[in-house]
């Protein structure tokens, strides 16, 4: 017996309209999460979205199952963040952009979260991709390892370096 994810999934493979946007609906928080999290540039993270749903459409056939699909999704936008950020297109966040996301996400102190988006701009790809996914999307290592395609071992890393430098330039500039 199909779950509801799966008749919905099944039913957008079959060329249903308004079951695929059902799917971009429920996902669509997430891709914009991790995208934008990653770059800081609200218009380049909900283009990258866009970028990752058209992606999806043309493919929806592959795409087994909802967990897949979650999968899929994620891995994606990783990876067009990753390229975006390689191309050097993303840019620091404004003051003004920093108080509106941090009104959005309920922070307490928009100083500081604009304080720490800057820093892990500052991290390598990696390392800031492993932090977003990890504190912001709340996978684990092991998932995260799975999304981006690495060792367990190395996202350990990644998070680990990443924590490191985050603290030692919150330490500095305190």
């Amino acid at each position: 017996m199909f779950g509801s994810g799966d008749q919905t999934l099944q039913r957008a493979a079959g060329g249903d309209h308004e079951s695929f946007a059902t799917l971009i609906h429920e996902h669509q928080d997430m891709v914009f999460s991790i995208a934008w999290h990653f770059l800081h540039d609200r218009g380049r993270a909900e283009e990258i979205a866009q970028e990752v749903f058209l992606q999806l459409y043309r493919t929806l056939g592959e795409i087994e199952s909802p967990a897949h699909l979650t999968f899929w999704l994620r891995r994606v936008t990783s990876n067009r963040c990753i390229d975006e950020s390689r191309r050097g297109r993303w840019r620091i966040v404004t003051l003004d952009e920093a108080t509106d996301v941090a009104h959005d996400a309920d922070a307490t102190d928009p100083l500081l979260k604009r304080k720490v988006g800057q820093m892990l701009q500052r991290l390598p790809a990696q390392q800031r991709l492993a932090l977003t996914m990890r504190y912001q999307e709340g996978l684990e290592p092991s998932e995260i390892g799975a999304v981006l395609g690495m060792p367990l071992n190395t996202v350990k890393s990644h998070l680990r370096r990443g924590l490191a430098a985050l603290r030692e330039w919150l330490g500095a500039t305190s």
